[in-house]
């Protein structure tokens, strides 16, 4: 028998990360060394103290069960770790839910907010999962582009008069995926007035916070009005190695939460308990691991964007995330430029236009390797023609 796919997946095509996946897969069976830069996800453990937890409670035969939701002890280290480490408070009962990581609220969250056909304007380039939030939601997006020349933050007087009527949502990421920018506390200012004129729901994406190095990034629910037009999702994958684990929040607006929690509890039957306790102690001792895992970043960049300056690859520091944002080298295309460095150097990057059209000409790099891994790619970079005339200078 013939399987006819529904039309809504024809929303969900196979992207560049499956090609690049199945370019990687036959190149590693040609016997091809690969340094493996693409990938977003922390190559490190969770801290000891985290491992140590999940592993004596899953001894307990009683945690076993479903959670439906989650505990009063999570909710309640969340709202304390975002008074201490952003000075705002919550109320764990009603302005705080736990999620299975926050793609998981990201992409239902639009089911919630918007009918078909309303506009949810999102930053390009941007993290997929909004996209795909936003078709499950039959939404349309309107891509609000992140240029250079303004500090890669979306310019909310450009958004025409119409489609500010009919938006109902604002999404933004800081500090971003792919675009390792951060927010300044007058831009989130202006969000809250513009979220106001135009009565739209905010959306902020919160999900790498702990990762800065220069400078701390500011939490949108920190500005004031913040918490009366929107909500902020946050995670532990990034910030404490918890990728697999599959758990993350959202906290702010009561509404917002009561709404995505009503449509959770027919989804999903909520977070295996002894990782909800795992998660507590991450949070409550946010601060002794935090400042360490930054260190291994920074000094992760550093070599790096060192290392590519030095090749004539002029490339920014980035002040926060896992994530380098260079420009591509002249004449290329993202696509080209990231096929040419897997054939001719093992070296894989993600092209920046897998994150929407404003991503053409850039690469997204991640930290993901240790330091002796990412020295090796500047040295393989340093053989190619288009850098080694510029690395003997």
């Amino acid at each position: 028998m013939k399987i006819t796919l529904s039309e809504k997946m024809n929303e969900f095509q196979t992207s560049i990360f499956n090609e690049l996946a199945n370019y990687k897969k036959l190149k590693l069976l040609e016997g091809k060394e690969l340094i493996d830069l693409s990938i977003g996800s922390p190559d490190l453990p969770p801290p000891d103290f985290v491992m140590d937890e999940l592993q004596k409670n899953v001894q307990d035969p009683s945690q076993y069960g479903y959670t439906l939701t989650g505990t009063e002890e999570l909710h309640q280290a969340i709202t304390n770790y975002y008074h201490r480490q952003f000075d705002v408070h919550l109320k764990g009962e009603t302005e705080v839910i736990m999620l299975m990581g926050s793609q998981d609220g990201l992409v239902h969250l639009p089911l919630v907010l918007t009918n078909p056909e309303d506009i949810i304007l999102v930053p390009d380039p941007g993290y997929t999962a909004y996209d795909a939030g936003i078709s499950l939601a039959g939404a349309r997006p309107y891509k609000m582009p992140l240029k250079e020349e303004n500090q890669f933050l979306p310019d909310l007087n450009a958004i025409p008069e119409e489609i500010c009527k009919k938006a109902k949502v604002l999404i933004l990421n800081f500090p971003g995926n792919p675009v390792p920018a951060i927010a300044t506390k007058e831009f989130f200012k202006k969000v809250v007035q513009f979220a106001k004129e135009n009565h739209l729901v905010v959306i902020h994406d919160f999900a790498y916070s702990e990762l800065y190095y220069e400078e701390k990034p500011i939490s949108f629910l920190s500005v004031d009005g913040a918490k009366d037009v929107g909500v902020e999702f946050n995670s532990l994958s990034k910030s404490f190695n918890m990728a697999g684990c599959r758990i993350g929040y959202i906290v702010g607006h009561e509404s917002i939460i009561t709404g995505l929690n009503r449509l959770k509890s027919n989804l999903d039957y909520g977070v295996f308990l002894p990782i909800q306790k795992a998660a507590i102690s991450a949070l409550n001792h946010s601060a002794q691991y935090s400042e360490q895992l930054r260190n291994i970043y920074k000094k992760r960049r550093d070599s790096l964007v060192t290392g590519l300056n030095e090749l004539g690859w002029k490339v920014e520091f980035p002040k926060a995330s896992m994530f380098i944002w260079a420009k591509v080298p002249k004449p290329f295309t993202s696509t080209e430029f990231a096929y040419k460095l897997i054939d001719e150097a093992g070296i894989v990057v993600t092209p920046g236009n897998a994150f929407g059209k404003e991503g053409e000409g850039y690469v997204r790099i991640a930290l993901t390797q240790h330091e002796e891994l990412l020295e090796k790619a500047v040295s393989r970079l340093k053989e190619l023609p288009i850098f080694s005339l510029n690395s003997q200078k």
